[in-house]
């Protein structure tokens, strides 16, 4: 099918409806109501996403009591999901560009949603509990690791440009979200009905979310039609052509890509290491405090950047302006707070400064990652994967690293200086190099 705009040839299962197009041969938009619609149901499929992906960490107590595990053996239980996850960023996005994300979505989340739910029954059916866990735990890190790319291509294509920072940023509270979610009842139902049940809820609330959005939102012929090209493009990928040397030869691809991975892996330094230094630092303080009240902080701002984007935008101000000036709040404000976090001594100031440093980092969702749409939208997702499993891998590093210069100095000031370095080289190359003007109107797809 032709399209206009570029000379590029779009496959039907890339972003079309019944070969309407809206806005003269480019990707079609949601409607008003319709993207209201979908912004609430990816929001509850993050909030789900982060259900599954932190419930062993919530049963961690109860598993290691149960199968008898050193902190090493759970260490390895834990890590392998990164593992995982780093492996199919790329692929996700490079499917979801070609057959539409939503797909890709919903693909992934019966898989995960299916293996939460097995996974009790699995381990008390098997002796070799650490090996099993592990590798459920791997396999849940492949599953979840095309979420976010195969997102970021699904807006990139059915938002408007002035409308996805708050999108996003809505969506992006799934994470808050889903972590409290798990975080209040699964600690219920761990101590009522034992470490099965989290699993048991996790898994079919979001076997639930997949048969609705499929029953309510998509048509049969969207969940049909577009699995034979899955399957015929992954057979022939030569089909699909994209200029990735000239892509990367560019300088703001590479800004971007620089960019998300800094502020990624100073986020997993932060998630993993802030509940040690409050229990370290403030022995006396009350977990649910400094565990519930930043990630609780994080979704009005989160909110409030997208609108707040979306609405200068509007105001003529532009796109690249107010992307680079929620980076600076993002990664440099932030890192500012964190600064802070290492220097106090009060707790009362400790958790403002830490709801601080975290809230504010949500204000990436309004600078970088709604810039790879901007500059390549035709493919969003796998640059958003490139960049994603960069930030992956580099966050082990970083977390690793965190822990080093603990043990070695003594003070957590030395982490924080670490989260601020990481940072600021991120938001430096993207202050210097980074741009929101289009540069993928070479990409060709050839229908399939």
């Amino acid at each position: 099918m032709a399209a206009g705009g570029g000379g590029r040839n779009v496959p039907p299962g890339s972003g079309t409806r019944d070969g309407m197009r809206r806005d003269g041969g480019a990707e079609p938009y949601w409607s008003r109501p319709e993207c209201r619609v979908w912004t609430a149901m990816l929001l509850l499929g993050t909030c789900l996403l982060y259900c599954a992906r932190v419930t062993v960490p919530i049963c961690a107590l109860a598993l290691s009591s149960d199968f008898h595990w050193d902190k090493k053996q759970f260490g390895v239980v834990l890590s392998s999901f990164f593992w995982g996850y780093c492996l199919t960023q790329i692929l996700g996005g490079h499917i979801s560009d070609q057959i539409g994300g939503e797909k890709v979505l919903l693909l992934s989340a019966s898989a995960w949603g299916f293996l939460t739910v097995l996974t009790p029954l699995l381990t008390h059916i098997t002796s070799a509990h650490l090996v099993f866990m592990t590798s459920s735990r791997f396999l849940m890190g492949l599953l979840q690791g095309v979420y976010f790319p195969s997102l970021a291509s699904l807006l990139s294509q059915r938002v408007r440009e002035s409308e996805r920072a708050f999108t996003y940023s809505t969506v992006g509270t799934g994470s808050q979200f889903g972590t409290l979610l798990i975080g209040g009842a699964g600690s219920l139902l761990l101590d009522w009905y034992g470490w099965e049940s989290v699993f048991y809820f996790s898994g079919l609330l979001t076997l639930l979310w997949v048969y609705c959005t499929c029953k309510y939102l998509l048509s049969e012929k969207d969940l049909t039609i577009p699995m034979n090209y899955l399957t015929r493009g992954l057979l022939v990928p030569k089909q699909s052509k994209v200029p990735w040397k000239q892509l990367f030869r560019k300088a703001p691809i590479w800004a971007v890509i620089i960019a998300q991975l800094s502020t990624a892996s100073t986020f997993f330094t932060l998630l993993s290491w802030l509940p040690t230094f409050f229990k370290e630092t403030f022995p006396e303080s009350k977990g649910w405090v400094f565990n519930v009240v930043p990630w609780l902080v994080a979704i009005p701002t989160s909110l409030f950047s997208g609108f707040l984007s979306d609405h200068l935008i509007s105001q003529g101000y532009r796109t690249i302006t107010i992307r680079k000036f929620m980076q600076v709040i993002g990664s440099g404000v932030s890192s500012i707070f964190a600064l802070c976090l290492g220097q106090t001594s009060s707790f009362c100031k400790a958790i403002v400064f830490a709801s601080a440093s975290v809230g504010l980092q949500t204000f990436n969702h309004s600078g970088i990652s709604v810039n790879v749409q901007d500059l390549a939208p035709s493919c969003a997702g796998l640059l958003f994967g490139v960049a994603n499993t960069g930030g992956a891998l580099l966050g082990v590093i970083c977390v690793y690293l965190a822990g080093y210069l603990i043990e070695t100095t003594g003070s957590w000031i030395s982490v924080f200086n670490l989260v601020a370095a990481v940072n600021s080289i991120g938001l430096c190359t993207f202050l210097l190099f980074g741009e929101a003007q289009r540069v993928d109107t070479d990409s060709v797809y050839v229908d399939l």
